[in-house]
């Protein structure tokens, strides 16, 4: 998130998409209130497993193969879930979520025809 701001204040006058799990935008999700201070043309399109696979991935590399259910719970982000449509809005973006190709395809087009910054929650 904080590198889509970054090219949005680069180039101004062209739109970013952004492309973020939900794990890490969780690490940055002010940012969003940064776009909407500063009016930036960001699409974020959120890939929501509703889990932090980076932490996942990294007991792996540490031969952890079996993590016990309160690390397992750690790295939920589904109990309870995200609403990052409600998260967004708080922070001053729009935001949907969808769950179809032809439902974000619908909603990036618009997103991109519109002034400011959006958020598509993809929930996978």
């Amino acid at each position: 998130m904080p590198s889509a701001t970054g090219a949005s204040v680069a180039c101004p006058d062209r739109p970013v998409i952004n492309l973020q799990a939900d794990g890490s935008a969780m690490y940055t999700v002010q940012s969003l209130w940064t776009q909407a201070q500063s009016k930036m043309n960001v699409t974020t399109l959120i890939c929501s497993n509703r889990s932090y696979n980076i932490i996942n991935v990294e007991l792996q590399r540490a031969g952890i193969t079996s993590a016990g259910p309160r690390v397992r719970a750690f790295t939920d982000l589904g109990n309870p879930p995200i609403d990052w449509p409600s998260l967004s809005r708080g922070l001053g973006v729009p935001g949907v979520a969808v769950e179809t190709a032809e439902d974000l395809a619908r909603e990036l087009t618009k997103a991109l025809k519109e002034p400011g910054p959006h958020l598509i929650e993809m929930i996978l």
